[in-house]
């Protein structure tokens, strides 16, 4: 088995909200490569690769001189387009970084490399929550973890609940999870291949399949606070901050 840590970038051409959304330009570059240079930065991986469906962006991957291979248009999920190059790849461990954050730190990245490298079988990023808007948005994936830094749930709930109310509750202690995953070979291929779990499906997170497997999910804190690309109006923001005109 390769000693290879691969940071694997799924970019799917076919989104339901943004169609055709790894391919828009923003700052005269597309997406995919503004978030390939920058996981291409990360000290501690040693391949970076995009895993597509659609030939356009194959042919523009390769037109920037990224390396790019074919996935089936079947997959379900990033996991399992991921999951297709871990099949082909001799490589230890791979990383699963999302094709629409062009502005992702290549430390966060690092970050998971290097724990990767110390032996951990899965792992993950979180940050501190900054509000209470936060913290009670479902779409803001909440995360709590044991003393030793290992998940003990995910949830879109705001966990955990403070006893006392809201009204003044201290928000420090109270972390949102930032979905980049790092797996070791034989992991990722397991949770690929296991069928999707109760509370995975329950909470539409699919990091509850590894931890109701029993999966260690080590999850380190990070400054990164991922800024997406979900809707053509987010290009605009993106465009602001690397232009240094939002801060």
């Amino acid at each position: 088995m390769g000693r290879m840590i691969v940071a694997v970038i799924p970019a799917r051409f076919g989104s339901t909200r943004f169609p055709g959304k790894p391919l828009v330009s923003i700052c005269g570059l597309p997406m995919i490569q503004h978030v390939y240079e920058r996981v291409a930065q990360a000290p501690g991986v040693d391949r970076v690769v995009v895993a597509t469906d659609d030939d356009r962006i194959l042919e523009v991957v390769r037109g920037f001189g990224g390396d790019v291979l074919l996935t089936s248009p079947c997959c379900p999920s990033g996991t399992d387009r991921v999951a297709e190059v871990a099949k082909v790849l001799d490589a230890r461990a791979f990383i699963n970084v999302q094709g629409d954050e062009p502005l992702i730190h290549p430390q966060a990245v690092s970050l998971v490399a290097q724990a990767l490298k110390e032996g951990e079988e899965m792992v993950t990023l979180k940050t501190p929550i900054e509000s209470q808007e936060e913290l009670k948005s479902p779409h803001v994936v909440k995360v709590v973890t044991d003393g030793e830094g290992y998940a003990l749930y995910f949830s879109r709930a705001p966990i955990p609940y403070p006893r006392g109310g809201w009204g003044n509750v201290d928000l420090k202690g109270y972390f949102k999870h930032v979905g980049v995953y790092g797996y070791t070979r034989e992991t990722l291929l397991n949770l690929a291949s296991w069928p999707p779990s109760f509370l995975e499906t329950l909470e539409g997170l699919e990091q509850l399949r590894a931890l109701e497997r029993g999966i260690k999910i080590r999850v380190l804190e990070t400054g990164y606070r991922a800024i997406g690309v979900d809707v053509p109006q987010d290009v605009a923001r993106v465009e602001a901050i690397l232009k240094g005109e939002e801060r």
